[in-house]
């Protein structure tokens, strides 16, 4: 299957796991882009992997 050069929220809600309104903050935050194609949102696939390797990575307390 080849990578997608853009997807649709719904999409990157599936692919990435962050809730929809997560993408919406993100967007209205300016962490990540989209482009408008008709009434569809569109994010850029590499723009959405760029977004979330930036977040956070998780520590466990633990050692």
């Amino acid at each position: 299957m080849q990578t997608p050069i853009a997807v649709t929220i719904p999409e990157a809600v599936r692919l990435s796991g962050i809730s929809r309104t997560a993408i919406y903050e993100a967007l209205a935050r300016g962490d990540i882009s989209a482009r408008k194609a008709g009434r569809r949102t569109l994010i850029g696939y590499d723009e959405l992997q760029t977004f979330l390797t930036s977040l956070p990575q998780y520590r466990s307390g633990r050692g």
